[in-house]
């Protein structure tokens, strides 16, 4: 039966495992100074290798081998490989998650080991374990028979109690870099006799996110088919991914304005077969490439990416401002979280490129009509008032190059006078002098969180009171005057 390239070649000794170096001297050098632990967590993304470890640790406890453990040739290690060592003991959490199955753990671990030194006991997915089932394992995890070593692996870590966290040495492990996968893809395909081109390496490498076993299983795919040659556009077509030219052509239309261009783009994309929540990460890698281009003189050596389509990313970095790029990157992000959920993701692409290629307004949503009002129209509302709350109180946020106190200047009142203007309104002279100072800088923040020039006036608000009280006394004064037939004066004093 053929065996899939992330089992062929699972490593055998711990001197085969990629990108792990920091956890595995600590391991050695346990096995080496026989201080191993009772129990351990290992952290990590998916295909990092913590099961591979937790086998080879279980290997290296249970070796017989004179030398370097594990040696991966003696009979416990042979047999742990093979998966019939009796004192390895595998559990699956997602499926064996309650009270009852870690009763039964409990009493297992009562027996000594049959054939080893260590009864080894790996835990995988051990943050699907129920409530119940994490207080059951507490006191048998804590304190366990010496010849008994636990090993919990989990993806996500923070899902764990702390009383669980207190109890095992924790050992995070990393994703492996690009270039450690590309390299050991390579030497697999060499053995294999088969000719993948670097591009194509480089391209499985980088879908790989740090994944040994994603890489493994993208190279198994591509050679399935039998070809003893695999070019870039193969793994493209594999995956379903557009290649960079599609990227550059469609940011080049939405910067231009053009929107028809740019959603035939699309089309033409997913009638090839393009997954258009997969199109959506890659349009957000090409203008993260965009932004690295910008600042980085030779970005080849930092994209995945040909010295040619670098180049042309390069050029088109030159002409796009950082404002655009930024603003698409946000906006792709959001659109890819939503499509995540979606039935439809490729309309919230296509509403995506129509945001960004400037068409806005054809997205408006239709007005609520507003009842007119009997004697004075309605103030306009201030756009001050968002749907994520008040503009003027989450203004400050994060905001630490401010003179003065940012919390002194939040305090004063704000609202608009026009689409352009808004007034500040000061509880104190103190306090004006502190916005009068950073008009500026409040200037430009406005404009970051509307995109619109906003100039801004600061008043006193003790000042606008008596500005209104005096028109009201002079009005009144008119009226009696009006009545009486008289010059009706007010005495200031």
């Amino acid at each position: 039966m053929y065996l899939a390239l992330y089992r062929a070649y699972r490593p055998e000794t711990f001197e085969e495992v990629l990108g792990q170096d920091h956890i595995i001297k600590i391991l050695q050098n346990q096995l080496k100074t026989d201080t191993v632990g009772h129990a351990y967590l290992f952290c990590g993304s998916r295909g990092t290798g913590k099961t591979t470890i937790a086998r080879l640790l279980a290997k290296g406890v249970n070796c017989e081998s004179e030398g370097e453990h594990p040696c991966g040739v003696c009979e416990n290690c042979l047999a742990i490989k093979a998966g019939i060592f009796m004192d390895v003991i595998e559990i699956d959490a997602a499926t064996n998650n309650g009270v009852d199955n870690i009763r039964e753990l409990r009493e297992s671990v009562k027996y000594p080991p049959a054939a080893g030194k260590k009864k080894v006991y790996i835990v995988d997915e051990v943050h699907m374990l129920s409530l119940g089932a994490f207080n059951a394992f507490l006191k048998t995890l804590e304190e366990p028979p010496e010849s008994v070593l636990f090993i919990l692996a989990t993806t996500e870590p923070q899902k764990l109690p702390a009383t669980i966290l207190s109890r095992c040495m924790r050992l995070d492990f990393r994703r492996v870099s690009e270039e450690l996968l590309q390299n050991s893809m390579g030497k697999i395909c060499h053995e294999k006799g088969i000719d993948v081109s670097e591009p194509a390496l480089r391209l499985i490498a980088a879908k790989a996110d740090g994944s040994v076993r994603d890489g493994l299983s993208i190279l198994d795919q591509c050679i399935a088919a039998g070809e003893k040659q695999v070019s870039r556009e193969d793994v493209l077509s594999l995956i379903g991914a557009s290649g960079e030219e599609t990227f550059i052509a469609i940011a080049d239309q939405i910067r231009n304005g053009k929107t028809d261009e740019a959603l035939l783009s699309i089309d033409k994309a997913m009638s090839a077969g393009i997954d258009a929540k997969q199109f959506l990460k890659d349009m957000l890698a090409h203008y993260r490439n965009l932004l690295i281009a910008k600042y980085i003189k030779n970005p080849e050596d930092v994209l995945n990416l040909s010295a040619e389509n670098a180049e042309r990313v390069k050029q088109q970095s030159e002409v796009t401002p950082v404002h655009d790029i930024s603003k698409a990157i946000v906006e792709i992000s959001k659109t890819a979280a939503e499509a995540k959920w979606s039935t439809q993701p490729r309309i919230l692409l296509e509403l995506c490129v129509v945001m960004l290629s400037g068409r806005e307004e054809t997205c408006t949503p239709i007005p609520t009509p507003v009842p007119k009002p009997a004697a004075k129209p309605a103030p306009t509302p201030s756009p001050a008032k968002t749907e994520k709350g008040d503009l003027w109180e989450s203004l400050f946020e994060g905001e630490d190059g401010l003179k003065g106190s940012a919390m002194m200047i939040r305090t004063a009142g704000f609202r608009m006078v026009s689409e352009t203007e808004y007034v500040v309104a000061a509880q104190s002279d103190s306090q004006k002098d502190n916005v009068e100072k950073n008009k500026k800088a409040i200037e430009e923040l406005l404009k970051k969180r509307t995109g619109a020039n906003i100039f801004i006036n600061c008043i006193v608000e003790k000042q606008e009171k008596a500005e209104k009280t005096e028109k009201q006394i002079d009005k009144l004064a008119e009226e009696a005057g009006n009545i009486l037939g008289l010059a009706v004066e007010i005495d200031d004093e």
